[in-house]
């Protein structure tokens, strides 16, 4: 059974008479690196939205760790990662660091309950796997966006989601930064998580076989396998691609 299992789905925004994602179709196993692109406005955030159960899904089916979006989407959330894009934390914002990453860890041990000692390790694993345990102590508000970046990945990673969803996850980051945390991520997959990320930037992908899904207004218009070095020239030559033309691999897993 695909840990990401979309068949057919139709997602609208709440007060939309439009479909943003229309017949759409796509399923994730163990330890893919998905990478998903196409030109802007074609709904790349909205999928990830939708696999979240954060947009409304009017049709077709949707499974993500056998759960039901529609009726189970607090569970999804809960054990899915999703590093949003270009979020921003007012200069004010009271908390640190360790705290915003701590935060990543409610889903397990519940709104009401202190951190135990597995809290407080896997915080730190994940402020020390993205590099900023230095700033723990830090107000996040304080930071620079690329450093505010790191700080939601390492709070999605102290999560220990069975899903890593990243939209546009490196916009404020170097290119060292973005190498750096791409390897974090292709451990990740290697370990069985799934990757999914939005991208614009194609520089840094690991040496490891690519998931790739172009999306055009609302739909998936090629779904291919290949290598990390060809993924920009196939978008760019993928992009108009009749969607009929069906799943295709340009190498093996």
């Amino acid at each position: 059974m695909s840990v990401i299992d979309l068949q057919g789905i139709f997602t609208a925004y709440e007060g939309g008479d439009k479909s943003v994602i229309r017949d759409l179709s796509l399923h994730v196993d163990r330890g893919e690196f998905v990478v998903v692109g196409g030109p802007n406005s074609a709904g790349k955030t909205t999928l990830l939205e939708s696999i979240n159960g954060l947009v409304k899904i009017t049709h077709g089916r949707a499974n993500v760790l056998g759960l039901n979006v529609l009726k189970q989407g607090d569970e999804v959330r809960q054990r899915v990662g999703y590093v949003i894009q270009n979020f921003y934390f007012d200069p004010f914002t009271p908390f640190t660091v360790q705290q915003v990453v701590m935060m990543g860890r409610f889903g397990h041990m519940g709104l009401l309950n202190r951190p135990n000692k597995s809290d407080y390790e896997a915080a730190e694993r994940a402020l020390m796997l993205v590099g900023i345990e230095d700033l723990a102590d830090k107000r996040i508000g304080t930071l620079s966006g690329g450093q505010q970046q790191k700080v939601m990945i390492a709070h999605n990673i102290a999560k220990a989601p069975e899903v890593m969803m990243l939209d546009e996850p490196f916009s404020n980051l170097d290119f060292q930064a973005r190498e750096f945390l791409q390897g974090v991520f292709s451990r990740m997959a290697r370990d069985g998580v799934p990757i999914l990320m939005v991208a614009h930037a194609f520089d840094g992908l690991p040496d490891i076989p690519i998931h790739l899904v172009v999306m055009n207004r609302g739909q998936i218009t090629s779904d291919w396998f290949c290598g990390a070095d060809e993924v920009e020239e196939v978008i760019r030559k993928e992009c108009g691609v009749a969607r009929d033309e069906g799943r295709k691999r340009c190498s093996s897993r």
